[in-house]
């Protein structure tokens, strides 16, 4: 018989009244950063696996596009994410669904792309909106079927691989992640404006998270897995077992580390990547064997090729689908 978990989440109400994690001092609870200057790492990219860089299958971002003007919340070696404007509106999307079944060696997520958790803004950004001085982002957000499998006991690959410039992982909410770069190979969150929870969609429809999303549930709980990245490793929380926040620092070339989690209801020593408020936020490159999508956006494959992540595998059953 399968064992089959269907996640169901509720919006954390508190934190989005008070902007937990947009304009919170770290002063009041010991934490590592301080949200009107962090750091802000553009040209931070590499062909190689590198702390505090994506590494990046696209190498020419000569045409890109997306923010059209440089906010002020930018200040040189800092952005003030306090000070950040956001996309408006409270859409909220009822027929949000989202699945993982676990399966003998695989898991399979499945849903709409939607998020089940919290409300977007309203895209397209209108006119009259003041992000659209700075982002006029045209995309409207539509529903994606998905179809994932992913190993159910990832392995650490002999060489990290690159990450493309569309989805590199889903969050605990059914929604796409994204690396931390814009169009134009900078700081995608410091540059690009995202509604009020973190997300944008792109020229397709997909709504996603470049970083940390504010208003994910859970994302503040201690070592708590909040999604998955295309090599079948979790995504954790940014706080350890002892509620520290972590750092770049602490983590590896591919923003991950080896430490004590909750997987697949066992605590178990492995290896997850870690979300942070510091750059690259997520995932700086593949540590496992990632699958092959449908949906990796421009990019996909090594340095100056295509065809999908180096080391790309697809599991056993059928392919994804959007």
């Amino acid at each position: 018989m399968f064992r089959k978990s269907m996640m169901c989440f509720v919006l954390a109400s508190a934190m989005l009244a008070s902007g937990a994690g947009i304009a919170h001092d770290p002063r009041q609870h010991g934490e590592a950063f301080d949200n009107r200057a962090l750091p802000l790492r553009d040209g931070n990219r590499s062909t190689q696996a590198k702390r505090d860089h994506v590494m990046s299958c696209k190498t020419d971002f000569s045409n890109g596009r997306g923010a059209i003007a440089r906010g002020d919340w930018l200040n040189g070696a800092t952005w003030d994410a306090t000070r950040k404007v956001a996309v408006r509106g409270d859409v909220w999307w009822p027929n949000a669904r989202f699945e993982i079944v676990t399966q003998p060696f695989r898991r399979l997520l499945s849903g709409n792309a939607l998020p089940t958790d919290h409300p977007t803004g309203s895209f397209p950004v209108a006119r009259d909106d003041p992000a659209a001085r700075i982002d006029p982002n045209p995309n409207g957000i539509a529903a994606k079927e998905v179809e994932i499998y992913l190993p159910l006991e990832p392995r650490v690959a002999a060489q990290p691989s690159c990450l493309p410039m569309g989805m590199i992982g889903v969050m605990s909410n059914g929604v796409a992640l994204f690396n931390a770069l814009d169009t134009f190979g900078n700081d995608a969150l410091a540059h690009e404006v995202q509604d009020r929870c973190g997300g944008h969609p792109e020229r397709t429809g997909l709504y996603h998270y470049h970083g940390n999303p504010s208003c994910l549930g859970g994302i503040r709980e201690k070592a708590r897995l909040v999604g998955y990245a295309l090599d079948g490793f979790g995504i954790y929380t940014g706080f350890d077992r002892d509620g520290r926040e972590l750092t770049n620092a602490d983590l590896d070339e591919c923003h991950s580390r080896v430490g004590r989690v909750v997987w697949d209801g066992r605590e178990v020593e492995m290896y997850h990547y870690v979300l942070t408020r510091e750059y690259p936020y997520t995932v700086g490159c593949f540590r496992g064997s990632p699958v092959r999508t449908a949906f990796t956006g421009g990019g996909a494959g090594p340095p100056g090729g295509g065809g999908g992540p180096p080391g790309a595998r697809r599991p056993p059953g059928p392919a994804l689908r959007w």
